[in-house]
């Protein structure tokens, strides 16, 4: 069995690869290795669904800005067979709020991302205390406001994605990567837990939390770490205000779900691993007090549900590694590390990988400053304030 591409892993960025590269004008065999066909530990259903144009570096501006138009032509784009593919995306804006210690980093941002067609908007407290009344002020010195932008339904966005690259020609196989096969400086052979053998011309590790161990298949050390986090959902006794997506510079994030919200406070010391336990007490431990604090409403609110999910953390700098593994295997390429970024930046590098592998170098955006070459000479490429 042979096709011209083998994907591993079939989350959001692993489906979108295999979709450009079904699209693209040169034609090629894609097979796409999902382990877990119910996805019950995949971490893009398991994600916040933000999708945002507020970055600091113009490479994930510039993904941003490609993703969210597509996301927003989703329902129709990625349609199989007549059936709308809805992901519920609610573009009801996004909020960067920071105290006087970041605003100067917030500023520069500002410009970086208007320099790169992003619409947003600057708040000082004041504009900020009469746009949301509910929010505590008193500590912040100005915030960020891209009226663009907004959130969708992961899961939806998963199945549209699978749904279309099948619809389109590519092979998604319930299987699991045990073995890769090297010979003459190339991927070759791929072997899967059912006994059966692939060979490719060109493998993408697009495994997520999982992708260190299919990279230690073939010998290469990445700096991606498995990270817990948690999604809370959570309702508010009193009503407030129409909210956006807020995130807020000691790393609560948080948006309007249904009758309540959805967010978290992600933990940046969290012991890395495979951990999908739950700490009970964390929301009320951490979550809750940084959320009476921002909205004294908040301070009546109780956790309904929580969900806990893997970030692959990018252990370097926290952005994707994305390119072909330039000191040893040539057709093995990474798309990886995202640290939470994957599944709004799922498109912008499905097309990237697509472009790589058929053009043989980027055409629409080059993500050559996010490729190997920075982990090989231990050169952080990160973003600057809140990430």
């Amino acid at each position: 069995m042979h096709y011209d591409v083998v994907v591993v892993g079939g989350g959001a960025v692993g489906a979108s690869v295999a979709y450009f590269l079904r699209t693209h004008r040169k034609a090629c065999s894609v097979a796409v290795i999902e382990r877990d066909k119910t996805y019950q530990q995949a971490s893009t259903p398991r994600a916040s669904g933000g999708v945002r144009r507020l970055f600091a570096l113009p490479e994930n501006i510039a993904l941003s800005n490609f993703s969210i138009p597509f996301f927003e032509r989703f329902e129709t784009e990625m349609a199989v067979d007549g059936e709308a593919a809805r992901i519920d995306f609610k573009k009801n804006g996004y909020l960067f709020i920071v105290s006087e210690t970041d605003l100067r980093t917030l500023e520069r941002n500002v410009r970086v991302q208007q320099q790169h067609d992003v619409n947003v908007v600057w708040l000082d407290r004041d504009g900020l205390q009469a746009r949301f009344p509910s929010m505590n002020v008193s500590d912040l010195a100005a915030a960020a406001y891209s009226p663009d932008d907004g959130w969708l339904d992961p899961w939806s966005v998963l199945r549209g994605l699978r749904r279309k690259a099948i619809a389109v020609g590519a092979a998604f196989l319930d299987d699991e990567v045990v073995g890769l096969e090297a010979q003459l400086g190339r991927v070759r052979n791929v072997t899967l837990r059912s006994g059966a053998t692939i060979s490719t011309d060109h493998l993408v590790n697009a495994a997520g939390a999982w992708a260190k161990e299919i990279s230690a298949m073939v010998g290469m050390r990445v700096p991606i770490e498995p990270m817990r986090r948690y999604e809370h959902y959570f309702e508010c006794e009193q009503p407030i205000e129409p909210l956006p997506y807020l995130k807020d510079t000691q790393r609560l994030a948080f948006r309007p779900e249904g009758k309540g919200y959805s967010g978290g406070v992600p933990d940046i010391r969290e012991p890395r691993g495979f951990n999908f336990e739950i700490e009970h007490d964390y929301f009320e431990r951490v979550v809750w007090p940084a959320l009476a604090h921002r909205f004294p409403a908040f301070e009546r609110t109780k956790e309904k549900n929580v969900m806990p999910g893997l970030y692959d953390q990018n252990e370097l700098d926290g952005n994707v590694i994305i390119g072909p593994w330039s000191d040893g295997l040539p057709n093995f390429y990474m798309v990886a590390g995202f640290s939470g970024h994957g599944l709004m930046h799922a498109p912008g590098c499905g097309r990237a990988m697509a472009e790589l592998i058929l053009d043989g170098s980027y055409r629409t955006i080059d993500l050559s400053r996010f490729g190997w070459q920075r982990v090989l000479d231990g050169t952080p490429y990160p973003e600057q304030g809140i990430i």
